[in-house]
């Protein structure tokens, strides 16, 4: 399992660091594996307000599904 951060797309800010455990692009980030959260949990960007992700559940486990092109990922 390796961290990486998640950033926003549209400012660059950080939002989350995430303990990934499998190789591919970022779909999903299972709430229990976020490691430190930046944001106000609400899927919205500090910085610039824009909604990132939307909850649901994935395997009976909470889940933030990402909205694709919203966010960036770096090791």
């Amino acid at each position: 399992m390796k961290t990486i951060k998640i950033y926003c797309q549209n400012c660059r800010t950080v939002l989350y660091k995430y303990h990934k455990d499998k190789p591919g692009h970022l779909i999903k980030c299972y709430k229990d594996r976020i490691f430190k959260d930046y944001t106000a949990g609400d899927l919205k960007c500090p910085q610039c307000k824009q909604q990132f992700a939307r909850e649901t559940m994935i395997y009976k486990k909470p889940a933030n599904k990402i909205i694709q092109g919203k966010v960036f990922v770096k090791k």
